[in-house]
């Protein structure tokens, strides 16, 4: 049985936040946050948000990462500090 997109991205989430671990301290501002966005059942989308310096190279590490394990991605660039990658999967 195939597991279904939501599920896909929960798991695809606990890898970024087990990859990434050193941006998401849990007493500090985190550097990465993740969201999945559900509001479309059909095609949730996991949302990696990278608020740092030099957004973009961490953002490169990410999205490489998630396409690795098998996701589309996406990305939006709001300034230098402010990147986010967006997943889906099928």
């Amino acid at each position: 049985m195939t597991k279904e997109p939501i599920a896909v991205l929960d798991d695809l989430a606990d890898q970024v936040a087990d990859e990434f671990e050193a941006y998401r301290q849990p007493d500090e501002f985190k550097d990465v946050s993740l969201v999945i966005e559900n509001s479309d059942k059909e095609r949730p989308t996991l949302i990696v948000h990278v608020d740092r310096e030099d957004a973009e190279s961490l953002a490169d590490r990410i999205d490489k990462f998630l396409r690795e394990h098998g996701a589309r991605t996406e990305r939006e660039r709001h300034s230098a500090t402010d990147v986010r990658v967006l997943a889906t999967v099928d």
